[in-house]
């Protein structure tokens, strides 16, 4: 399948910025050149997980191990084109199933793990699979049951035991598909922060650039050792680890899912150099210079971050106490590569909050237009949608109406809120979704950034602010709160006197507070804001409110 036009494809390969490298392709040059070298190391607590040893490979052994699953996967009858689900968690065995897909010539669709019969049933109803992979279990999730169960007339593989790492003596190499980089890879499906999931096709030149993107913000070698805690199914993991380690040949240590103690001890003991973590985690080690001090990091160079706007002064903490830079992500899916790091934003209020716009001749070309007539927008302190374009971009979503997702000169609406600031308006400040914003009697809010603020409270682990109804000015702010075990929650009025404090105007300030034990979260760990919504409405009318 492909899905990019032959005017698109002539004119990005003319570029530089698409060629004809697969992700197989790239593993039989590692397998050639390096294959002694580490490619792929599980979690320690892996065996607790799934019951099964943890594994670790070379890219030589990981060329064998991905060949051999190809040629079982073709004895299942998957041919090239074949669409496959694929449910695994962080394990050895799911980054393999990658490179044996790509040999295939099939396409893979890999899903969190949290997904039950519901998620796996709309996803098949969509994607028309061949066959299914998965686990016998993970941790108490039986995942094979689970599929069997959701999709009976589906084929099944379900991985135990250790992988084949040698090729039996005779056996031939599984039959390769077209090596084609324009051929689409994997199908992945957006996170859900607003609705039901939609697929997201992206060929293996599409993540390719985006891979380069992440090498370059993370300034990535070929003897690095990253430690993912991202599951492989989604742009963080993916492009953040799997393709700049596909293309530079470097190792990946995998973890999933979080346990800050154990991520703390990969990081010291595999000497770990670059890893991307969830900000709620670098904002708990910011404030526990104890914890960071109990271990040896030396080896690390830098820390990335995103899916929620960053700290400014975790970032200087870890800049001044700590000596680690920290780079602010903003991806996506569909294709949206954006960073900002040390020597782009070096002020870490800018850093935090700022992304700058691409320059001329970048893999990517941005722009912001007003998100209902489209017009674009320049001036400095304007909000609009953020626009992009260019190498790292896929076509649209699969067997979807993409009636408006798409300018009409090609560009991608992300239906992201930003402000053009910074010198020159050479920077764009994400302040939320454009369906996101809160109407408070005609004021316009963005939720973003009072979730930002109200991290930052001292008797706080995690916050967001959703809308709640009223009669008078249509809607109200929520802030819903995550405390620590035992921990006083503050009160309306101590919390807005905490963000009038912050300078934040009186028309933003929340009106009511909900405790929560966790926030709603995708499996990126981003905040649904609609699910957290639904929750205090529920709440309310419970109550009689």
């Amino acid at each position: 399948m492909i899905t990019s036009s032959a005017q698109r494809i002539q004119a990005l390969t003319s570029d530089g910025r698409w060629g004809t490298q697969t992700l197989h392709g790239l593993l039989s040059k590692h397998a050639r050149d390096r294959p002694s070298c580490l490619a792929l190391k599980d979690q320690p607590n892996r065996e607790d997980l799934t019951g099964d040893r943890p594994l670790s490979l070379t890219w030589g052994e990981l060329e064998r191990a991905s060949e051999n699953l190809a040629i079982e996967l073709q004895g299942l009858g998957v041919r090239a084109q074949d669409r496959l689900i694929v449910q695994l968690p962080n394990v050895v065995e799911l980054a393999v199933t990658y490179y044996a897909v790509s040999k295939l010539g099939a396409i893979i669709s890999p899903i969190p793990v949290q997904y039950g019969s519901h998620e796996l049933q709309m996803i098949a109803q969509t994607l028309n699979p061949a066959a299914v992979i998965t686990l016998e279990r993970w941790g108490e999730i039986r995942l094979a049951e689970q599929v069997h169960d959701a999709l009976p007339k589906l084929r099944l593989m379900a991985f135990g035991g250790d992988l084949h790492l040698d090729t039996r003596p005779g056996t031939p190499r599984c039959a390769r598909g077209p090596d084609d980089a324009n051929s689409v890879l994997s199908v992945c499906w957006t996170s859900g922060t607003t609705g039901t999931p939609k697929g997201v096709p992206r060929s293996h030149n599409m993540w390719l650039a985006t891979g380069r993107c992440s090498m370059e913000a993370g300034s990535y070698t070929p003897e690095d050792v990253l430690l993912n805690p991202f599951p492989l199914v989604n742009m963080a993991a993916l492009g953040g680890f799997l393709f700049p380690a596909a293309l530079l040949g470097c190792a990946i240590v995998l973890h999933h899912p979080l346990d800050p103690a154990l991520f703390l001890r990969q990081m010291q003991d595999e000497k770990i150099t670059f890893t991307i973590a969830p900000p709620a985690l670098l904002n708990q080690l910011a404030k526990s210079p104890d914890m960071w001090r109990q271990f040896d990091f030396s080896a690390l160079r830098s820390v990335g971050s995103g899916s929620a706007p960053l700290a400014p002064w975790m970032i200087e903490t870890f800049d001044r106490d700590y000596g680690v830079d920290v780079v602010n992500f903003y991806g996506s899916n569909e294709g949206i590569s954006l960073f900002a790091t040390p020597k782009t934003a070096a002020e870490p209020a800018v850093r935090a909050a700022m992304f700058p716009r691409p320059p001329a001749g970048a893999a990517i070309a941005t722009r912001v237009a007003d998100p209902d007539s489209g017009e674009e927008i320049v001036d400095a302190g304007a909000r609009g949608e953020l626009l992009i374009s260019g190498a790292t971009v896929f076509d649209g979503y699969l067997d979807h109406d993409n009636a408006g997702v798409f300018s009409e000169d090609g560009y991608f609406r992300t239906g992201d809120l930003v402000e053009i600031c910074g010198e020159g308006g050479n920077y764009y400040r994400i302040v939320g979704r454009c369906k996101d914003i809160i109407n408070r009697g005609g004021m316009k809010i963005s939720p973003a950034e009072i979730d930002v603020a109200l991290e930052q409270h001292p008797a706080v682990i995690e916050a967001a602010v959703c809308a709640y109804p009223d009669e008078r000015l249509g809607e109200k702010i929520c802030a819903c709160l995550v405390l620590p075990e035992g921990g006083k929650a503050p009160t309306v009025e101590t919390l807005q006197a905490y963000l009038l404090q912050q300078g934040f105007a009186k028309f933003k300030l929340p009106e009511r507070i909900e405790l929560f034990a966790q926030l709603p979260r995708n499996p990126l760990g981003k905040v649904q804001r609609f699910a957290l919504q639904d929750m205090v409405i529920t709440r309310l009318e419970e109550q009689g409110l």
